[in-house]
This record gives structure tokens, sequence and C-alpha cells, in this order.
């Protein structure tokens, strides 16, 4: 795929891919699937790669960048990767922190694009040791009630 016919030019003269390989994966697949699929993505031509640290997988995603880096697939800067920044680490202070785990998953030294997963804040809470996300429990029952 040629990547200038395949992406929009943004205002600085940078390009994003107007598609994505997204890399969610539910619980009950392997994250061994997720570093496969996510090389053969890359194979494929994709060059946009869509992560979230909800996802649970950033790790392997990873590993399937930095392989195909390794092989001569392609260059780091071939490469729009995106992250997301969780509901539970909206507060300012928890931003950076959370980000810098997102690039130690990933073995990447930047994103292109930083965003946030949800526009609404989650508060954290603990019931009995564990942690439960009290808003999501009413949104839940609002939603399914």
């Amino acid at each position: 795929m040629d990547p200038k016919v395949w992406s929009v030019e943004l205002n600085d003269g940078h390009f994003i891919p107007v598609l994505g390989f997204g890399t969610y994966t539910p619980e009950e697949v392997p994250k061994s699937q997720a570093v496969e699929d996510t090389k053969l993505g890359i194979d494929a031509g994709f060059r946009h790669i869509d992560c979230a640290h909800a996802y649970g997988n950033e790790k392997e995603i990873g590993l399937a960048i930095q392989s195909k880096i390794e092989d001569g697939t392609v260059k780091r800067e071939d490469l729009f990767c995106n992250s997301k920044l969780w509901l539970t680490f909206l507060r300012p202070e928890l931003v950076r922190p959370a980000l810098e785990k997102s690039l130690k998953e990933l073995q990447l030294d930047y994103v292109n694009l930083y965003i946030i997963h949800y526009p609404t804040a989650l508060k954290v809470g603990n019931l009995h040791g564990h942690t439960y996300f009290a808003s999501c429990v009413r949104m839940s029952i609002n939603l399914h009630g």
C-alpha cells in the first residue's frame, strides 16, 4: 500500500493512515494471538496500529511491532501508533505515568497519538479488597435496568 494514497495529510505535514489495525482482543483469546495477528496486519500493509491500555495487550502488540522492525518489514517512522488513556487516569498527575506505562509496554519511545479512551471519568472504589468502578456499575444499571 502506498502510504500517501491511504493517508490524510495533517496541517503539520505529517500523515495519518485512514485505515487502522485495531488490537482489541477478548479475554478468551490467548494474548499470543495478538502478537501473531498484529504481525499479519503489518505484513498486510497496515501502518496505523490502534492500541489501548484497557485492551490489556500492549506488551504483546509491542512485541509484534518490534519483531516487524527487527526483520526489516517496517521502520518505526513508517508506523502511526496510538494508545488511549483509561478512565481512571484522567487526573492530571496520573496522565504522564499512564502514558509512560503504555510506552514501556509497547517498547516505543513515542506514540503518534494519545487520546482519552472515553471522555468520562470513573471513580475507583474498593469493595472487600476488589477494585470496582462505581460509575460503571451505576451506568450498567441505567442501561440494563
